[in-house]
């Protein structure tokens, strides 16, 4: 890539590889969050962009949004019709299925006529299950001339099967990068050195919340202290820490109730039972209704508890009501690679009690809480304190929101296109190019055979 190059919308096309994306079938955590607003970010900034992600079996295979710029590529339909638990569910089969076909189908469909159309194609693939695809993917775009037009990039936002990545492979055929530098010290000691290149939010969660909504919320909840959880059922995001400090706090008079939203997981069994063995009253939300006012009102209607335990979707809207209306958003996690749930809180103008591994974005008592143990008196200290120093609450609030700002995705992806035209000089990267440059360039790239391989019937 020439030192005088630059990306830009109009001459890049990203190809994001994911098992997780928009589907509410294939949002299964934080993943999905993750690579549904990048793309969605990168379409919005005029990129034209791609997502195959393990998507909703019912749906349109291929998908266009955002006035053509983010095209949606749903792999996997013919297993998960047999599976429709959600994305995770037949994860083997599906993960043998997205390796063998997805590379091919992206070379020969969307990378080649990008590259084609004299366009530079960035590949970013996500977490363990795209480490074999990708890998697959390189060799097919060497195979068809066109690697050298293509960079390519795995992100790691979380540990999970490690152990399954044939790591010499990938750091061969991939640039390596991760969530934050918790996360860039753990692949440092396995000998990695991926680059940081932090998560974001959408620009519209800086929106302010409606309070008026809020406050319903409350009165839903008679008014109590509220302090909510919202993670998958997982030891690591100390669900029982959480508990037992809603159990220490009601033991002091306090009226206090947590609203906790998990997942699928079979974690969650101890948890409840750990709970009523505190002493603490548990009731299940169900709710049929998809607005918000029909959720508070099935909030409402649940009745006086110690955790109100919701059992059904949490939209964008009704999050960010939750991380508003509460006293503490308990994102309290003893590893978390970076915390999205922490940051959105803060973007909501809400107080986000973190762990303190990979929230790079937390400063103690003046962004956010960070809890230094695992101890749950550290929590009811925190909690008592703040409601003890309402101008410090506030004040936390607000230097929350403002911290948010850094981090919108449209903020990431400038630096990401920074890092990008980097790494594009450093790998002798080609391109972009105009169409013209590009038909002049063939015989120099690819010689006469390689250009063959470039033509529609190839493909």
């Amino acid at each position: 890539m020439k030192s005088s190059a630059r990306i830009n919308r109009d001459n890049t096309t990203f190809v994001v590889m994911s098992f997780e994306g928009p589907d509410r079938y294939s949002l299964a955590g934080g993943l999905g969050v993750r690579v549904t607003h990048l793309s969605e970010s990168l379409a919005s900034m005029g990129y034209d962009t791609h997502l195959l992600f393990v998507g909703n079996p019912f749906r349109e295979g291929r998908e266009s949004r955002l006035d053509g710029k983010l095209t949606l590529h749903r792999w996997c339909q013919w297993i998960s019709r047999y599976h429709p638990g959600g994305v995770y569910e037949a994860e083997e089969e599906k993960l043998w299925d997205f390796k063998e076909s997805a590379p091919t189908f992206l070379a020969r469909e969307v990378i080649g006529p990008a590259v084609r159309d004299g366009r530079f194609v960035v590949v970013a693939a996500e977490e363990w299950q795209t480490a074999e695809a990708v890998c697959r993917l390189a060799d097919e775009l060497k195979r068809e001339g066109l690697r050298d037009h293509t960079l390519m990039l795995w992100n790691a936002n979380n540990t999970f099967s490690f152990d399954r990545i044939d790591w010499p492979r990938l750091k061969q055929n991939v640039t390596l990068t991760t969530v934050s530098r918790y996360m860039k010290h753990i692949m440092w000691q396995m000998g990695l050195n991926p680059l940081v290149i932090p998560n974001g939010i959408p620009r519209r969660l800086l929106k302010k919340v409606e309070s008026k909504k809020a406050g319903e919320l409350r009165r839903a909840l008679n008014n109590k202290l509220v302090l909510s959880k919202i993670a998958r059922w997982d030891p690591d995001k100390r669900w029982n820490m959480a508990i037992e400090s809603v159990a220490r706090l009601k033991a002091k008079g306090a009226p206090v109730v947590l609203m906790a939203r998990g997942g699928v997981e079979a974690h969650e069994g101890e948890v409840i039972d750990n709970a009523r063995g505190a002493g603490l009253v548990v009731k299940d939300v169900r709710c049929q209704g998809d607005t918000v006012d029909e959720r508070i009102r099935a909030i409402e209607e649940a009745g006086d508890a110690d955790i109100l335990n919701l059992k059904f979707y949490l939209n964008e809207e009704l999050s960010r009501l939750i991380y508003y209306g509460a006293d503490g958003v308990l994102a309290n996690s003893g590893h978390e690679p970076f915390g999205l749930v922490g940051l959105e809180t803060m973007a909501a103008g809400g107080i986000a009690f973190t762990g303190c591994t990979g929230e790079d974005y937390a400063i103690p008592l003046e962004n956010a809480i960070v809890l230094e143990t695992d101890d749950p008196a550290e929590i009811v200290e925190y909690v008592t304190y703040l409601e003890e120093h309402e101008e410090e609450k506030e004040s936390i609030r607000k230097s929350g929101k403002l911290t948010a700002r850094h981090y919108t995705w449209e903020e990431v992806i400038t630096n990401l296109v920074s890092k990008m035209e980097y790494l594009a000089r450093s790998q002798g990267i080609q391109g972009p190019m105009s169409k013209a440059s590009f038909a002049q360039s063939i015989p120099t790239f690819w010689g006469t055979n390689g250009a063959a391989a470039l033509k529609p019937a190839a493909l």
